[in-house]
């Protein structure tokens, strides 16, 4: 008797501490998705459950407030094209970190390689292709810009990123890509919240705006944009955060903007 009630009374406990931790779990999926900025095109995200995803870790950027060593956790980088401020540090980053790096079959073989990160750490994509992180789905889609090593050799075609984190939050990463039609489709398909979009000193800010309006076609969910590929200080003449700013609110765009500060930690709520 006394072994069937021990038997039963650690089933209980079994049974209540898988209650307990399926519940942390399922609470911690409702928390919002963190966004974090640090100069240039380097976003840190930090999903509910803690996962860390880093986009285009150029930080050695004049602008940078950050080094490799900064980002002590990293489970996943993307990056966008094999251009010098796309792909950054992360090769030194995957090395620290043994984050998964999300790029091209291309950028592999020409970058990832010859700097010993391991293949089992590549996840080699083309656009269309989709990569599953522990909750995190990634879906590569084009970008229109070029994707040229420093070393001139060839990185594979231009990608952006369609992140959906476990609470349902998807996040446009653009990459670098001027506007293209494709994204009324992937707004349609993707229906991302949150938008981060290029916008260097020569970009005309109504690219933003128009591709804002593609963005929300047939999705309504879009309710955040943030400019990114800005210097701190904007050449005399051009576009700045705030030129995009006033573009959205002339155009009567349902989203905000949010011009980030440097190291700041915001929420980005379903």
């Amino acid at each position: 008797m006394i072994h069937r009630q021990s038997w039963r009374v650690l089933g209980a406990l079994t049974f209540a501490l898988f209650c307990l931790g399926w519940s942390a779990a399922a609470f911690a999926a409702g928390d919002p998705v963190k966004v974090e900025w640090f100069s240039w095109s380097i976003f840190r995200l930090t999903s509910p459950t803690g996962k860390v995803v880093l986009t285009n870790p150029f930080v050695t950027n004049p602008d940078s407030p950050v080094k490799v060593e900064d980002f002590p956790k990293v489970d996943a980088i993307v990056v966008a094209d094999g251009h010098r401020d796309e792909v950054g540090s992360a090769a030194e980053i995957a090395l620290a970190t043994h984050a998964k790096v999300v790029t091209s079959y291309e950028m592999f073989a020409v970058w990832f390689e010859p700097r010993k990160v391991p293949l089992e750490q590549v996840i080699r994509t083309s656009p269309g292709d989709w990569a599953k992180l522990e909750g995190i789905t990634i879906r590569v889609i084009p970008s229109i810009h070029g994707s040229g090593t420093a070393d001139k050799l060839y990185g594979g075609a231009a990608t952006g990123f369609m992140i959906k984190f476990e609470n349902g939050l998807t996040v446009y990463f653009a990459g670098s890509t001027a506007p293209t039609l494709d994204m009324t489709m992937w707004g349609r398909m993707y229906k991302p919240d949150v938008a981060i979009l290029e916008m260097s000193a020569g970009k005309d800010p109504l690219d933003l705006v128009e591709e804002i309006k593609m963005l929300r076609t047939g999705n309504p969910n879009l309710k955040t944009v943030i400019p990114h590929h800005n210097r701190l200080q904007v050449p005399p003449g051009g576009t700045t955060p705030a030129d995009v700013a006033a573009a959205v609110k002339a155009a009567k765009l349902p989203v905000r903007v949010l011009i980030p500060e440097l190291r700041k930690s915001y929420d980005l709520p379903k």
